[in-house]
């Protein structure tokens, strides 16, 4: 969904892009998505101390615009981010937009958030354990923005994996149909033909595509 007309000094005037997070595996996620596009995409850390987003939308697609907004406003930089989580069908979408801030609307260790999502679903049976990996990534041009949006369905497990991936707890604790395979233990195929992230930079790379002859 494109939201503006495009503006004439768009990524072409700037050539670099920022990726608007300082979570490293987000940031790893999109270079390795993104990476053979025209563009130089730069980390806030190279641009020094980022600001402070509070992230108050409803939806991950509000704060994503409300991440990408803030960014781009500090850097002068087009601006990609994103907002995902876990929502659980059983809990009403619960943690949702609140993932990272689900105990005690604090940030929370991934041990943290692993733990709590095992206790909340204590007891549970396995048809009351769906649950989907949801994802919202956006572009800010100027004047332009455009969202993409991804999903996997799965379902909670009784046990987390004992594998890790640091800044993913919910990898560990929820497991992909139809592979019936924890998310962290997924093989490269596998990843690639779930890949929520993937199927939410769609319509982001088709707007970097567009603009790649003015940007050569």
């Amino acid at each position: 969904m494109i939201r503006a007309a495009i503006w004439a000094a768009s990524i072409l005037a700037a050539v670099r892009a920022l990726i608007g997070t300082g979570n490293p595996a987000k940031i790893r996620e999109h270079l390795e998505l993104l990476a053979d596009l025209p563009v130089e995409w730069v980390t806030p850390r190279e641009l020094g101390t980022p600001p402070e987003v509070e992230e108050t939308g409803a939806t991950f697609v509000e704060n994503a615009l409300i991440k990408a907004r803030a960014y781009a406003a500090w850097s002068g930089l087009p601006t990609l981010a994103d907002d995902g989580g876990l929502a659980i069908d059983a809990l009403g979408g619960e943690p949702g937009v609140k993932s990272k801030r689900w105990i005690g609307g604090r940030d929370s260790s991934d041990e943290a958030l692993i733990a709590y999502t095992l206790e909340r679903m204590r007891g549970m049976p396995p048809e009351r354990r769906d649950a989907a990996m949801l994802i919202a990534v956006v572009f800010v041009d100027g004047g332009c923005e455009v969202v993409g949006e991804g999903a996997i369905r799965g379902y909670i497990p009784t046990e987390p994996s004992p594998k890790r991936d640091d800044g993913f707890p919910f990898r560990s604790v929820f497991k992909v149909r139809p592979f019936d395979r924890y998310y962290i233990d997924l093989t490269p195929e596998e990843h690639a033909a779930v890949n929520h992230r993937h199927r939410a930079v769609e319509p982001i790379r088709g707007y970097l595509e567009g603009l790649g002859p003015r940007l050569a």
